[in-house]
């Protein structure tokens, strides 16, 4: 599994034809009123990697796995939410399960299609998605610290702990502040805590999809609406993709010469799935390392600061147990030979031991003891 991606947005800002282009269906249904969505569409989509392909094919291995990303668009997000409104705590709790979200935001000008709030304003519309999370992270605060109140004010000591963090990050959400800003802040022992008790919200990593119209491509310049979006990324230091979900959706069953001939011709080097999966990787701080043998080469995703160790338990457990030693070639040096064998035979792959971090297109092969 690559990661776990939730498209949020509005209602009609375009995160169902978003997700049936990126992941080349037409499983979720698109209608031009709120709501259309209820049970979030889930889909997976395998991440746009020419590297093992090309191990496959020079170690005679008989198939390529891919890492894969999910993509699970979830329900239009209004006002209120967080007190019931629309679909209310149904779509929260669907956020709850995600890695990191695309705010999907409306910038194309279609009058057919009607906007919740009457006009356009994708900063706007950010805002009232972020402050549905903020709110929502704060409800969750404030029920824990009623909890833990009356056991920590009798003197239990990991009540007072714990009412301590709460309001530690009571703070920060009082003061409108989505708590991914401030990571860096959070002890290690209290970010566990909020990340894997608590589950809050705003401390997932975001970034911003403007949805444009095809006559804003390449990059929307023109449309005042992207240029407001921009400097709010800016500012924040978020990730912003531009995408025509409508020009991807239409290029779903084009073959793969046609489909570049489009986008190049609306002056697009990438499609929009390629540029989500890399921000993805790079806001989630992911990485991918390989692994072959005869029967198959097989990409794994881990984040950075994995060691040797650990991804051999990501490979199976039995190799983690009995770890010895992990041979290791950089993608980047491989591709300069003809194959494993000749990588042996000249030398170049390295031993590295348990603590090894790997880096991004390593291919390792674990020895160990059964």
């Amino acid at each position: 599994m690559g990661f776990k991606l939730g498209l949020v947005g509005l209602p009609n800002a375009g995160k169902s034809t978003l997700f049936n282009a990126l992941v080349q269906s037409a499983q979720a249904e698109v209608a031009h009123y709120p709501f259309c969505t209820i049970e979030p569409n889930r889909g997976l989509v395998e991440v746009l990697d020419p590297r093992p392909a090309l191990i496959a094919q020079r170690e005679g291995a008989a198939r390529v796995v891919p890492a894969v990303l999910e993509v699970v668009d979830i329900a239009g997000l209004v006002k209120r939410a967080s007190q019931g409104e629309g679909l209310g705590n149904q779509f929260l709790a669907h956020v709850r399960e995600m890695e990191a979200l695309a705010l999907v935001l409306r910038c194309f000008r279609r009058e057919e299609v009607t906007h919740v709030e009457g006009d356009l304003d994708p900063v706007r519309d950010a805002e009232i998605l972020e402050l549905e999370l903020l709110a929502k992270d704060l409800e969750t605060v404030n029920r824990r610290l009623a909890k833990v109140e009356k056991p920590a004010q009798s003197g239990d000591p990991e009540a007072r702990k714990e009412r301590e963090f709460l309001q530690h990050l009571r703070s920060y959400l009082e003061a409108l502040e989505p708590l991914r800003k401030h990571r860096a802040e959070l002890s290690p022992e209290l970010l566990e805590y909020a990340q894997k008790q608590l589950f809050l919200l705003t401390l997932k990593p975001v970034l911003y999809i403007a949805n444009l119209g095809e006559e804003d491509l390449p990059e929307g310049k023109e449309n005042p609406l992207v240029q407001a979006l921009e400097r709010k990324a800016q500012e924040e230091g978020a990730p912003l993709i531009k995408v025509c979900a409508e020009l991807e959706a239409q290029m779903l069953d084009l073959p793969e010469e046609e489909r570049g001939e489009m986008l190049a011709a609306y002056g697009l080097s990438e499609s929009g799935l390629s540029k989500v999966i890399t921000e993805g990787y790079h806001l989630l701080r992911l990485l991918t390392f390989f692994t072959v043998n005869e029967r198959e080469c097989r990409a794994w995703t881990v984040p950075e600061g994995t060691t040797a160790l650990e991804g051999a338990g990501k490979i199976h457990s039995d190799l983690a147990r009995g770890f010895i030693a992990a041979e290791v070639i950089n993608f980047r040096d491989y591709e300069k030979l003809a194959s494993l064998a000749e990588a042996r035979q000249k030398g170049c792959l390295r031993l590295e031991g348990r603590d090894y971090l790997i880096k991004d297109g390593d291919l390792l092969y674990i020895r160990f003891k059964a």
